[in-house]
């Protein structure tokens, strides 16, 4: 169990994402459009973990999160359930 300290920090990462440096449309491509480059940000972005932690936690259905698309989540929490 978190502590509230903990709470207010709990979003600290964000701030270390490359991609909040970066234009945001590259992680919410519309339907069929490039993931590349977003995935290419987050192969390097040390929050990755982080940031794909928060997207499973939280159920994010749209973007790239933690390098991986809403498909490929979805693939990971049901082979992790």
């Amino acid at each position: 169990m978190r502590r509230p300290a903990d709470d207010d920090n709990a979003l600290a990462w964000q701030s270390d994402a490359l991609c909040a440096q970066t234009d945001p449309e590259a992680f919410f491509p519309e339907k069929g459009g490039s993931t590349r480059d977003a995935k290419r940000i987050c192969s390097s972005c040390e929050v990755r973990a982080e940031c794909l932690e928060y997207a499973l936690q939280n159920d994010e259905r749209f973007g790239i999160w933690g390098g991986l698309s809403e498909r490929e989540r979805r693939k990971l929490k049901r082979r992790a359930s």
